[in-house]
């Protein structure tokens, strides 16, 4: 069995190169990473259930496949599975078949509830690993403790206003909405889209290669040919109520970047109308015609910011975590959902935190079906952005 340290802090690609490799079957990762869930997750409350002897069997199936001599790109990797999408949802079998073991289900809310930054639990709330006392946001609040908490080095999650990225930024990990329509859609709508949770940007860009359809990685194309991309700040899309703390450290974390020559930042205002009626009516089967103007007017506005910049950066949310009484009047979308119905590709990396301590996410959104190029300025941000 692994050294419970050494599991802990590996990525999803460093496991799957050690099984991959042979140095580890895929059956001791398990054993390790169910062991590790066990013994921490009595007081983190990230998990719902635990999958012990199907993750067992999985993993018997991967090292067989490993000993034939195949390699698969996410060999052995215990993943957990946001328990309202379960194991059969078509990113986790693309997931199992490029070689990931679920070895559980992960809290999400209360159904019926007016806020949805919370995980539940029988033993009781999800806590944050960064501090108890915060909620570690949602609604993929599992995924992102047991990821953040070095449980497992990968969770999937579903997006349908912030739902991967809100968690991710307050756990201090990486979250991920693909452009929407990429994966089928978990509602209606069209807003919830699947998402992934990482510790690092190169796992959510194997995460993408492992689901993804074929042929859906166009090339990037940042100004000038350079591969720096242009980037687009605003702390509040026009519309959000952004806490000036939260803006800066988000601010300055862009700055960092910009000044690594990582980027350029171009001057261009990005003023959308908010999509809390358009978001609303969409999910209950309502749209009208103030529905459709809305978002006909933000699909422009979009559109005319994307010729000028290959990114748009705000902070994740507009506040810092909440703690487990809620958010109060607070809006923790007012910076995600827009992307909901636009659909564009989003991401959300560690910014640092506040001059209070708390938690920021840089959100980055790119143009429509530029995930790959996303990922790839996240891979190379990653360091600088929370430094």
């Amino acid at each position: 069995m692994l050294d419970d340290h050494l599991y802990t802090s590996l990525s999803a690609a460093e496991v799957a190169d050690l099984v991959n490799q042979g140095q580890v079957t895929a059956g001791e990762v398990v054993d390790t990473a169910l062991a590790v869930a066990g013994r921490r997750d009595g007081a983190l409350r990230a998990f719902t259930a635990l999958w012990a002897d199907s993750a067992r069997a999985l993993a018997v199936e991967v090292d067989a496949a490993v000993a034939r001599g195949a390699v698969l790109p996410l060999a052995g990797v215990p993943i957990a599975v946001k328990a309202s999408e379960g194991a059969r949802s078509v990113q986790n079998q693309r997931l199992v078949a490029a070689g990931c073991v679920p070895i559980g289900a992960t809290a999400v809310p209360r159904a019926g509830t007016g806020w949805q930054t919370y995980g539940s639990t029988d033993r009781g709330p999800t806590l944050n690993p960064l501090h108890p006392a915060w909620s570690p946001g949602g609604s993929s609040a599992g995924s992102a403790a047991a990821v953040a908490a070095g449980l497992v080095p990968l969770a999937t999650g579903s997006d349908g206003a912030g739902s991967v990225r809100i968690p991710a930024a307050w756990c201090g990990i990486i979250g991920f909405k693909p452009t929407n329509g990429l994966l089928p859609a978990r509602d209606r709508a069209g807003l919830n889209s699947p998402g992934v949770l990482t510790r690092t940007p190169a796992d959510a860009a194997a995460y993408l290669r492992a689901v993804a359809p074929a042929g859906s990685a166009p090339a990037w194309t940042a100004s000038a040919g350079t591969g720096t991309p242009r980037v687009a700040w605003t702390p509040t899309l026009g519309y959000a109520a952004t806490d000036p703390e939260v803006a800066g450290t988000a601010r300055r974390s862009l700055h960092r970047i910009a000044r690594a020559g990582l980027c350029g930042l171009v001057e261009r205002p990005v003023e959308l109308r908010d999509p809390a009626p358009a978001w609303t009516a969409l999910r209950a089967g309502t749209p009208d015609r103030e529905t459709e103007d809305l978002i006909e007017t933000n699909t422009r506005a979009l559109h005319e910011v994307f010729e000028e910049a290959d990114l748009i950066a705000t902070p994740t949310t507009p506040h810092p975590p909440h703690g487990h009484e809620g958010p109060g009047t607070r809006m923790s979308v007012a910076l995600t959902w827009a992307f909901n119905l636009s659909g564009h590709p989003a991401l959300t990396l560690p910014a640092g935190r506040t001059p209070n301590g708390e938690p920021v996410g840089l959100h980055l959104v790119a143009r429509h079906h530029a995930d790959h190029a996303l990922l790839d300025a996240a891979a190379r941000w990653y360091r600088t952005a929370a430094h």
